[in-house]
């Protein structure tokens, strides 16, 4: 059987791993704090028909080798944390992070979560939670009677309201933030979450906008970092991998035809 069918199939798997990540990356161009996916590949073993610097004569080596490829596969899937631009909401409890950094919350199961996501909201309790609930650490209660109108959080995460009959605003908590040595390591579990993993290395806590953390902006929102244009590139470039592999595939098939009939 010929080897090319093999390599070219490899081949047609790795593009369409690739269309799938690119197309994970357009669905989400909208999600908030989304980052972006690249497909990494790498080449597969070799066939050595003749290693390079064997003895050719007595005084003489080869000067290259004969190799032939068995083809390709899926080395990594990269998460790239490139800042994504900022969107003015006015939401109450929007916060968005300009640098490095991710905000701590407690998932349901009791584990941690980090997100780039800070789309929060003001429970019934007072305190910051995000779209499914899950509280917002380290955990930041706003007093029963604080006017909502007044919440106001700084670039450094200082958390500050007015109470009624009371002109001068209160400090109600601090934010803080995390970051990781490589970010890249991280687990996505959906719902915009991550978890630290052997890979990432531990979280390193602290303030924003000190000791390179990113800095807080409040009543804003970060997008996500996909660029359209340059998915859809990629995407016609993948399609167009993805047709040559078939036709390498249909030309194998059409060599083994013609072997076939030589006996004719």
């Amino acid at each position: 059987m010929m080897r090319s069918l093999w390599v070219a199939a490899t081949g047609m798997h790795g593009q369409q791993f690739n269309i799938d990540t690119i197309s994970n990356n357009l669905s989400n161009v909208n999600t908030t704090g989304y980052k972006q996916i690249r497909a990494d590949f790498e080449d597969l073993i070799y066939h050595n028909a003749r290693i390079a610097g064997t003895p050719a004569t007595e005084r003489t080596v080869t000067p290259t080798g004969i190799q032939v490829g068995h083809g390709v596969r899926v080395g990594a899937s990269q998460r790239i944390f490139t800042q994504g631009s900022l969107r003015q909401t006015d939401g109450v409890g929007d916060m968005a992070i300009a640098g490095e950094g991710f905000f701590r919350v407690l998932n349901i199961d009791g584990s941690i979560g980090y997100t780039r996501d800070g789309s929060f909201k003001i429970d019934s309790n007072g305190q910051f939670v995000n779209s499914n609930g899950y509280r917002l650490l380290p955990e930041l209660i706003l007093p029963e009677n604080y006017l909502p109108e007044s919440l106001a959080v700084n670039q450094q995460g200082r958390v500050t309201v007015r109470i009624p009959e009371q002109e001068d605003p209160i400090a109600v908590g601090q934010m803080m933030l995390f970051r990781f040595v490589n970010a890249a390591g991280l687990e996505a579990i959906g719902e915009n979450l991550f978890v630290e993993t052997g890979a990432s290395g531990d979280a390193v806590r602290g303030m924003p906008g000190v000791e390179g953390m990113g800095k807080l902006h409040y009543k804003f929102l970060e997008m996500s970092n996909v660029s359209v244009v340059k998915e859809m590139v990629g995407m016609i470039v993948a399609q167009r991998a993805y047709e040559l592999n078939s036709r390498a595939i249909q030309t194998s098939d059409s060599m083994l035809g013609t072997a076939n009939g030589l006996k004719r």
